[in-house]
């Protein structure tokens, strides 16, 4: 399979205040390409999501915007371009709503959220949160909430299920964003 995963993480409850985003890269089941950034949120940083990822204001205060980021990543997402996610709903929330915030143009991509194929695929599992699900197929996940460790366990959580059910069971997961 060929995909991109990507994590965001929030400063806050708003969905456009995004301080951290991951991305990796995958060609022909293979981890091709990883980025990571901290993100100037340009907005108050809540106790709560602080104690989920450990990021501070401070943190990043010398960190590019949103907009400054877009411009650089931006030209990875297309209308063919399938982008997954664990809980990809918050995470294209995300994306969607910090365009909006920015006034950036819309984009179109497809989609896939693995705790959708990881419930469907892999039954029985106490929840399906991506601690657990790596945890059961022995995928390394060394920090979680740290945007680039939680998107590369959604990678390999593609991968898995993309080598041992094949692509067929996939596609009905498959959605336009």
């Amino acid at each position: 399979m060929n995909f991109i995963a990507m994590d965001f993480e929030t400063a806050n409850a708003k969905r456009a205040s995004a301080c951290s985003l991951a991305l990796t890269i995958v060609n022909n089941d293979q981890i091709v390409d990883e980025f990571y950034s901290l993100i100037n949120p340009q907005d108050e940083f809540n106790w709560r999501n602080i104690q989920v990822h450990g990021i501070h204001e401070q943190d990043v205060a010398d960190a590019p915007t949103f907009p400054e980021l877009w411009a650089h990543i931006g030209n990875l997402f297309g209308p063919q371009q399938l982008v997954v996610a664990h809980n990809a709903s918050f995470d294209n929330s995300v994306l969607r709503k910090s365009l909006e915030h920015y006034q950036l143009p819309a984009i179109n991509y497809l989609t896939l959220d693995t705790v959708k194929t990881s419930r469907q695929l892999l039954p029985g599992y106490e929840n399906y949160k991506l601690n657990t699900v790596c945890r059961e197929l022995d995928i390394e996940l060394e920090h979680h909430h740290n945007a680039l460790d939680d998107c590369q366990a959604c990678a390999n959580i593609l991968i898995y299920q993309s080598q041992h059910f094949g692509f067929e069971p996939l596609k009905p997961f498959i959605k336009p964003f």
